[in-house]
């Protein structure tokens, strides 16, 4: 081990290491779509069983971004976007992360089976086996489509959530889980095109280290045109109403010029659209998501039923 290292396990690990861990950012936005499957599934819900599901999730969220640190950190330290994470600083040592993780797992999925319900902790489950299973631990280092595979693990919060209240799924929450599933990689795309150098330093095959930034932006623009008019069936399915459509409809239009300008991005260097556009990604969710929790907590008639 270097001497730099060396020094640096030698510093205590705190609370907020432990906090970093679990990719906090990552986890409201998982936590958010887990509570719009929540208040937009039917039926009532007793509010500590609503309250444990999101739990769950949330130490589900966080127990796989450490298992993700813990597996990746020989390539987080080779990246700027990655170097100063709690592993390859020093700050938590690897085996205790991986320790920290599997326990955290292991405790969400057996609160939302003992409390909550089977099918909730069931697709709970899946959610952390896709994520570390097959996008850290198989698909990352071997396909450019690995954000597209591993894509799933981050859009079934809301069928989770939807399933913690019902017991099971039906055509609703797997029209939004198609809707995040659709939006994870023109949003990853976007980020990868300005840290292209970072990814491909690391031996990471993302889109534009394997096929170019062209090829990048013309799949960015695909999945945009696939993902607008997506966003706006919930409301003629019965879920979403005239809040919703607004919403979502205006970010989809959003999306789509973002990404039409990230297609036509001539600055290879500074990406200036592609930044715009993975900032608006940002937005894309939380707005029509938020729309979808305003109309049931104001009880807004769903536009079609």
């Amino acid at each position: 081990m270097a001497i730099a290292d060396s020094f640096a396990y030698s510093r205590v690990t705190t609370v907020g290491d432990y906090f970093a861990l679990l990719k906090p950012r990552v986890m409201s936005l998982v936590v958010f779509t887990g509570l719009a499957g929540i208040i937009a599934a039917p039926g009532h819900v007793h509010p500590l069983t609503g309250f444990t599901a999101l739990l769950c999730i949330a130490i589900a969220a966080g127990a796989s971004g450490a298992l993700n640190m813990a597996y990746d950190s020989d390539i987080d330290r080779l990246m700027s976007r990655t170097a100063k994470r709690p592993i390859p600083m020093g700050n938590v040592p690897r085996e205790e992360a991986l320790a920290y993780g599997w326990a955290l797992s292991a405790m969400s999925v057996a609160m939302m089976w003992l409390f909550v319900n089977a099918v909730a902790a069931s697709l709970l489950a899946f959610t952390v086996f896709v994520y570390i299973g097959v996008y850290t631990l198989w698909l990352k280092r071997r396909t450019p489509q690995n954000i597209v595979i591993g894509g799933l693990s981050g859009a079934l919060p809301p069928a989770i959530g939807w399933a913690a209240v019902t017991g099971d799924l039906s055509l609703a929450p797997i029209v939004l889980v198609a809707i995040i599933f659709m939006w994870t990689p023109p949003h990853f795309w976007a980020l990868s095109l300005w840290r292209s150098e970072d990814y491909a330093r690391a031996g990471v095959p993302m889109l534009p280290v394997v096929k170019g930034k062209r090829v990048t932006r013309n799949h960015i623009l695909t999945y945009t045109l696939l993902l607008a008019p997506l966003g706006v069936v919930p409301a003629f399915i019965g879920l979403g109403g005239v809040i919703y459509l607004i919403a979502s409809a205006s970010m989809g239009f959003w999306m789509l010029l973002e990404a039409f300008a990230t297609w036509r991005e001539r600055d290879e260097i500074k990406e200036p659209a592609a930044k715009r556009l993975f900032g608006v990604s940002l937005l894309y969710l939380f707005v029509p998501f938020g729309a979808l929790i305003v109309e049931r907590l104001l009880n807004v008639p769903p536009l079609w039923t």
